[in-house]
């Protein structure tokens, strides 16, 4: 039964579809897509790694014109810190990933096709009335996540087209599994940019289904391309929690830019990692002194509210001033002004207004 159900969503899903902008064709009808670190080279009559990407003779369709997810959340859910605080952004995401974690919290959309137990039915939708619902209720951002974005990268630039002709920013939550190509094409509509780092170590990346290296270039590219970028490290027990490995990632954040926002949540059971104990929130707190002693001016503890301390709360690095203070998702005081530290008057980088 669940193989028929997940054959009856793959013949759904693709008729949601059109042809993709990020490929190039090659001989014998094989194309190659751009849409992520794999490139995959794609045979007619087959698919990427991703699943939802196919091949049908010698053109790439991609998804398009639906979503599995649509919802109202607090900008810090994302997280993001330092992108207008205690805003609320509208978050949509479609179906498939290039990974395939163990532990992945939006398995449901993100295994579908691969996973014959992961799976939601698409909702036709328009751009225009993806932004259309933004607009009635005054968002300010919004946000493609749920599933990896870059391979639905095409649908999402279709909606950010109508989002920036109203003021709305546009954000990715991402793996952060790029090419030059998609961050190129997203680069015109993005402000904002989370990347998952997983691990620093390619072995990890390797059983998560990905490449440590081009996560890497992903971070750089997003820095030197002046794109708000927040990076998030779960925090799994026995799986990249070693001093070693937080310090790598720390050192390696700091060298690209100690303003980059790092921050550090708590791994819990679910999907495929049912009996691995949770993350410990004295484990957070070893990894922000970690992150502080790199040099990282802004290091964060998430998925534990008021079991980390001043770890939600955002500080003024020049005076030490508390200038955001948060419990969980919620902003309880935001006293920035014009993104400024109130009291010596200190430029804090983000985006504020």
């Amino acid at each position: 039964m669940a193989l028929q159900e997940a054959r009856t969503l793959r013949e759904l899903l693709s008729r949601h579809t059109r042809e993709g902008e990020l490929y190039s064709k090659l001989d014998g009808k094989r194309v190659q897509c751009y849409a992520c670190g794999h490139r995959c080279s794609i045979p007619s009559g087959r698919e990427g790694i991703c699943k939802v990407r196919f091949n049908s003779d010698g053109i790439l369709y991609v998804p398009y014109g639906y979503v599995a997810g649509l919802a109202v959340d607090p900008i810090e859910k994302k997280p993001f810190f330092h992108v207008l605080p205690g805003s609320s952004a509208l978050s949509f995401g479609m179906l498939g990933c290039d990974y395939h974690c163990g532990y992945c919290q939006n398995w449901i959309t993100s295994q579908a096709l691969r996973d014959p137990v992961a799976g939601t039915p698409p909702t036709p939708v328009t751009a225009e009335k993806v932004i259309g619902f933004a607009i009635e209720r005054t968002l300010p951002i919004i946000t493609s996540t749920y599933n990896e974005p870059l391979i639905t990268s095409e649908w999402s630039v279709e909606i950010f087209r109508l989002a920036v002709q109203y003021g709305i920013l546009c954000s990715y939550v991402s793996n952060g599994n790029g090419t030059p190509e998609v961050l190129e094409y997203l680069r015109p509509y993005i402000r904002a940019y989370k990347v998952d780092l997983k691990s620093f170590r390619q072995k990890r990346y390797q059983h998560l289904g990905g490449t440590l290296g081009a996560v890497l270039d992903t971070i750089r590219w997003l820095q030197a391309a002046g794109i708000w970028t927040e990076v998030v490290t779960l925090v799994v027990p026995g799986f990249n929690d070693s001093d070693e490995e937080l310090n790598d990632i720390a050192r390696f954040l700091a060298s690209v830019s100690p303003d980059i926002p790092w921050h550090l949540t708590a791994f819990h059971q679910d999907y495929r990692m049912t009996e691995e104990a949770p993350t410990a929130a004295r484990s957070l707190l070893r990894g922000a002194e970690i992150g502080r002693a790199a040099g990282l001016h802004f290091v964060y503890a998430g998925n534990l509210p008021g079991l980390t301390g001043t770890l939600e709360n955002t500080y003024c690095p020049s005076c030490q001033t508390l200038l955001i203070e948060r419990r969980g998702f919620h902003v309880i005081r935001n006293s920035l002004v014009s993104g400024a530290c109130s009291y010596c008057g200190s430029a804090l980088p983000g985006i504020w207004k």
